[in-house]
C-alpha cells in the first residue's frame, strides 16, 4: 500500500474525495485504470452495483479480477478493491447529483436558519397528504420554538402559512376529509362575502354539493370552526349541523327557484334561515384532543399524557422531554444506559420479524424509542396497542445515530395498574422523590 492507498493508481482517482470511493464515476474510472474495462462496460458495472443483483455482482467480479490480474495486480488485492467499491455502492451518487443535493442542500439550511416559519410552513404543506411526515414535522416545529396554530375557518387557507415568525397557521388541505373542492368554494366565498359568522350562516354560504355535511364534521371537531360557536362549542355545533344544514338547503332552494317572503316588504328573497342554540354541555378535554386526533392525525393543541401529568410525577423518573437532563455527563461504562421509569403514549409500532419491535413513545414533552426483544415483546405486546398509555421500566441510553435517545424495556405496565400501585404512600413519595 502506497500513501494509504491500497494501489497507486487510485491514488489519482480517489485523492479530490481523501481516499474515499464516493462518486459512481470513480467506480467507472478504478474500473478503467486498473482492469481493463471499456467506458460501456464500466458503466455496465456501475449499474450492476446500483441494482446490488448478486449474480451479475459475481460475474463482474471474475471480469473485474481477471483484468486486474492481467496488468499486474495480485488476486487478493483485486478482490479487496473489489469489495471496496462493492460497500461504495450502499451510499455513492454520480458527481453531478452530489453536487446539486449540496446546493440545494445549502440553500434549505440557510432558509431554515434565517425564516424558519415560512420553511417549515412549506415542508408542511409539501408532505400535507402524509399525516405521519405532517406529526413530524409540527414536532420538529415546536423543537425549533414555532408555535402551531389550529386550523381557523376565517383564516386558513388550502396550505400551511406563517403568521409572524414564530408562529404558524395549520392548512385546511392537511385535515382528513376535506377535500379540494370543499377547500376552494370556502375561500372563495370567503374572500367575496367576508367572513363567516356562525354555523348557520356559514352553510347558508356554501355550496353544499362540494363541502357537505361529512366536511364540515371534520372541519368542527378539528377545531376549524370554534369561532362560529359563542363558546368554541364542538359538541354543540355537531348537534346542530343537521339542522342548520337541512336549513341551508331548503333556503338555498327558495334562493334558487326565486321565491319571495310573503312577510316582506317590497317582495325581497326569503331571508337566510338561522338555528338557534342549544345548551349542551362541552366535550371533556380529552374528548376534545380525540376529536383533533381524528380529524388532524395528531394530537395538535395538547397530549392525554398531560392530563395524567400529576399522576405520572409520582412513579415516573422525568418525561421524556426530560430524559437527557437524567443521564449522567459521562458515558457510562455499561453502555446499555441508566435505569429509568418513564411514561407515554404508543404512537407507532415496528416489529423486527420474530426479534421483537419498536415502540414509538411520546408524551406532551417528547418522543423516545423503545425496543422490546424476545421474552420482553412476548410478555408485553397486548399491552402495546397504538394510543394506550403506557409505563415502561428499563434501561435509557444516547442514540447515536439519531441524536436523540432509545430505551431498551425491561418490564411494561398499564397506567391504570401503576397508579393503584403508587397509590400506596411508601410507594408514591419514594416516587415522587425520583422526579425531585
Amino acid at each position: 500500500m502506497i500513501s494509504g492507498y491500497p494501489h497507486p493508481a487510485l491514488e489519482s482517482i480517489l485523492k479530490p474525495t481523501y481516499g474515499v470511493i464516493l462518486y459512481q464515476e470513480q467506480v467507472m474510472q478504478i474500473a478503467q485504470e486498473l482492469a481493463g474495462y471499456t467506458l460501456g462496460a464500466a458503466d455496465l458495472l456501475r449499474r450492476a452495483m446500483g441494482k446490488k443483483k448478486p449474480a451479475e455482482m459475481a460475474k463482474q467480479r471474475i471480469i473485474f479480477v481477471e483484468g486486474a490480474m492481467e496488468r499486474g495486480i495480485d488476486e487478493d488485492l483485486a478482490n479487496f478493491i473489489f469489495d471496496q467499491m462493492e460497500t461504495f455502492a450502499g451510499y455513492g451518487f454520480n458527481k453531478s447529483h452530489s453536487a446539486a443535493y449540496a446546493l440545494i442542500a445549502y440553500q434549505t439550511a440557510w432558509l431554515k436558519a434565517h425564516y424558519t416559519a415560512e420553511f417549515m410552513a412549506a415542508v408542511l404543506s409539501a408532505d400535507m397528504d402524509n399525516t405521519d411526515k405532517v406529526d413530524e414535522f409540527v414536532h420538529e416545529c415546536m423543537d425549533l420554538g414555532l408555535t402551531v396554530l389550529p386550523p381557523d375557518i376565517n383564516r386558513s387557507v388550502h396550505a400551511f402559512t406563517p403568521v409572524d415568525d414564530g408562529t404558524i397557521l395549520y392548512g385546511l388541505g392537511a385535515l382528513k376529509g376535506v377535500g379540494h373542492s370543499a377547500i376552494d368554494v370556502l375561500e372563495t366565498e370567503r374572500q367575496a362575502n367576508g367572513a363567516f359568522k356562525d354555523l348557520s350562516d356559514f352553510c347558508n354560504r356554501i355550496d353544499l354539493q362540494k363541502a357537505n355535511r361529512r366536511a364540515m364534521e371534520v372541519l368542527i371537531r378539528s377545531g376549524a370552526m370554534d369561532g362560529l360557536d359563542p363558546d368554541g362549542n364542538r359538541a354543540r355545533m355537531l348537534h346542530e349541523l343537521p339542522a342548520a344544514v337541512q336549513a341551508a338547503e331548503q333556503y338555498q332552494r327558495d334562493r334558487e327557484s326565486g321565491q319571495v317572503d310573503m312577510f316582506s316588504a317590497g317582495g325581497k328573497h326569503v331571508a337566510p334561515r338561522r338555528i338557534g342554540h342549544d345548551p349542551l354541555r362541552p366535550w371533556t378535554r380529552l374528548q376534545t384532543l380525540q376529536a383533533e386526533r381524528d380529524s388532524l392525525g395528531l394530537y395538535l393543541t395538547g397530549h392525554p399524557v398531560e392530563l395524567q401529568a400529576d399522576d405520572l410525577r409520582r412513579f415516573t423518573t422525568c418525561f421524556l422531554g426530560q430524559v437527557g437532563d437524567r443521564l449522567p455527563a459521562e458515558k457510562p461504562r455499561d453502555r446499555r444506559g441508566s435505569p429509568m421509569t418513564l411514561a407515554g403514549l404508543v404512537r407507532a409500532v415496528r416489529r423486527r420479524g420474530n426479534r421483537g419491535a419498536f415502540v414509538a413513545v411520546e408524551d406532551h414533552t417528547g418522543r423516545i424509542e423503545v425496543a422490546l426483544f424476545d421474552e420482553t415483546w412476548a410478555l408485553y405486546a397486548d399491552l402495546m396497542g397504538k394510543d394506550e398509555i403506557v409505563v415502561i421500566e428499563g434501561l435509557v441510553a444516547t442514540d447515536d445515530f439519531s441524536g436523540g435517545y432509545r430505551m431498551t424495556a425491561q418490564k411494561v405496565m398499564q397506567l391504570v395498574g401503576v397508579a393503584q400501585t403508587a397509590a400506596a404512600p411508601d410507594t408514591a413519595a419514594a416516587a415522587s422523590a425520583v422526579h425531585g
